[in-house]
């Protein structure tokens, strides 16, 4: 018996492991070109009341499921579920306040507190690669603020000029009265 060498013994799996690696190789550089997604504001402020889009765009090989979710510290809401050209599944929940678009972005329309948070944005392809994709949306009540802060100016003027038109009274009085007694 001759003993077995270890390129006698490594042979068999050497082809099993580059047809492996090839394999490996030739899905991950598929995969990434078969999907992509790109987000060109991850970070969205607006006011209370605004319409306010989530732009993404996307290219896949095929019609993608696209699919948008909300995290809060209120925990996560699905909001929508679409395959371009096919068919559009909106939640309850988001239902009159949203619109989607064929390349990926969703519209909230007369946003409020409660929408500040996450957007997950996901894309996968019919082979079930999927690519992810986040926005920070940031929803103040600055204009609710605003509208106070301009009251609180209007109505001080108006104390002001009363106080003139007072003031001006006052001496016009005064010198009337100082007229008459000479």
């Amino acid at each position: 018996m001759r003993p077995v060498t270890c390129l006698q013994a490594c042979r068999p799996s050497v082809p099993l492991g580059i047809v492996t690696l090839c394999l490996m190789a030739r899905w991950t550089f598929q995969a990434q070109g078969e999907v992509s997604l790109h987000v060109p504001q991850p970070n969205v402020n607006t006011t209370v009341e605004q319409n306010i889009l989530l732009s993404v765009a996307y290219t896949c090989e095929g019609t993608p499921i696209i699919k948008w979710k909300h995290t809060s510290p209120r925990g996560t809401t699905e909001i929508a579920e679409w395959k371009p050209g096919s068919y559009t599944n909106i939640s309850i929940s988001y239902e009159g306040r949203v619109n989607v678009y064929e390349n990926g972005s969703l519209q909230l329309l007369k946003v409020d507190l409660r929408d500040s948070g996450y957007y997950l944005v996901t894309v996968r392809d019919k082979s079930g690669f999927t690519i992810y994709g986040t926005i920070l949306l940031n929803v103040y009540a600055v204009s609710a603020i605003l509208i106070c802060f301009m009251w609180l100016c209007n109505k001080s003027i108006h104390l002001l000029q009363e106080r003139q038109q007072l003031k001006a009274s006052t001496t016009e009085e005064t010198e009337l009265q100082m007229m008459d007694v000479s």
